[in-house]
C-alpha cells in the first residue's frame, strides 16, 4: 500500500508542476511586479473558461498531493 501511495504521490506532483507551468502570467508591467499585484487581489474580476479550469485542477491537485504526503508521513512512521 505504501508503495502504491508513494507513486500516487509521484504522478500528481509531475501533474502539479505541468499544470502550474501551464497557467498564464498574471503580471503585465513592471509596475505591477513592484505593487504585488494588489488590484488584481482585490479586484472583482472572476476567471472563465480555461483559466478557471487550470485553478480547479490546481487546486484539487494540491490538495491531494498534501493528503498524500500526509498519508505517507503516518504510514512510514508506524
Amino acid at each position: 500500500m505504501y508503495n502504491t501511495l508513494l507513486i500516487a504521490e509521484l504522478i500528481v506532483s509531475v501533474l502539479l508542476i505541468i499544470i502550474v507551468a501551464m497557467q498564464p502570467s498574471k503580471t503585465n508591467s513592471a509596475s505591477s511586479a513592484l505593487s504585488g499585484g494588489a488590484e488584481q487581489l482585490f479586484g472583482k474580476q472572476k476567471k472563465r473558461g480555461f483559466e478557471a479550469v487550470l485553478q480547479r485542477i490546481t487546486s484539487v491537485l494540491g490538495t491531494l498531493f498534501i493528503v498524500l504526503a500526509i498519508v505517507l508521513a503516518y504510514l512510514s512512521a508506524n
